[in-house]
């Protein structure tokens, strides 16, 4: 399955700084989404090592036999690691953290064909676009989407509660013992998105699935999408990955 891919960010049109970091492996092999928090250099410097370490432990395993599961699953627990070691190194940065998402195409077992698998912590979202059905792929690490889960609150309210930011998991923390790891189904002709909040917060999954369905090149959707915030607002930095299947990227 042949990748066409293209990733920006921006600092949005409030922020003063981009506490936002992206990743995407020259070949297609792995995609990498982060979003820091704690103060400018705190959340410039989380979302930054979250995604240098992950980068890291994939290209150092990538070619092992461990399961891309749990190469996922150590890669952000590395993470979650050197922030946690960062922040006892440099008290002026002891509350910063980071969301990741994560998408990897790997051979399993020696085989050609890829296998996708994704992974995230906290409210940074994996999108799949496939026809006109647009689905969100992980769930949001979030204290309004786990109330809703109980009742506590409706569907409605999540978009509109003063605590929709207040991560459960997040990158730097102690607590965090497991991360969400699952396969990725992916057929040709499939569009991936990788997002941060940023993105989000300001623009509908109506209006990103019009977007990702009727802009074939990838390079052409961020931009769109990144627009898109700014014009409802940009009040966060806004960080998009957009990945298609076997579609050619001219229009």
């Amino acid at each position: 399955m042949k990748l066409y891919f293209d990733g920006a960010t921006d600092t949005g049109l409030v922020r003063s700084a981009n506490q936002d970091a992206y990743y995407i492996d020259p070949e297609g092999r792995f995609f990498i989404v982060a979003d820091g928090m704690g103060g400018h250099a705190g959340g410039e410097e989380a979302s930054k090592l979250a995604a240098e370490v992950v980068r890291g432990c994939l290209e150092e395993h990538w070619q092992t036999d461990q399961s891309s599961e749990a190469l996922l699953e150590e890669a952000l627990l590395k993470a979650n690691q050197s922030i946690i070691q960062d922040q006892q190194d440099n008290p002026q940065r002891s509350d910063m953290g980071t969301t990741a998402v994560v998408i990897v195409f790997r051979p399993k077992n020696g085989d050609a064909v890829p296998e996708p698998w994704c992974a995230h912590v906290g409210d940074s979202r994996l999108y799949r676009l496939r026809g006109a059905k647009l689905d969100q792929v992980t769930e949001d690490h979030t204290w309004v989407n786990k109330a809703s889960k109980m009742g506590v609150i409706t569907q409605d309210q999540i978009k509109t509660h003063p605590w929709r930011h207040v991560l459960s998991q997040c990158l730097g923390r102690p607590d965090l013992t497991e991360v969400s790891v699952q396969p990725l189904e992916v057929v040709p002709g499939d569009r991936l998105l990788l997002c941060s909040d940023g993105l989000t917060e300001e623009v509908s999954d109506h209006i990103i699935a019009e977007l990702l369905k009727s802009t074939r090149a990838c390079e052409k959707v961020t931009t769109k999408l990144i627009e898109s915030a700014k014009e409802n607002g940009g009040r966060d930095n806004i960080t998009v990955i957009a990945i298609a299947t076997d579609i050619q990227e001219s229009e």
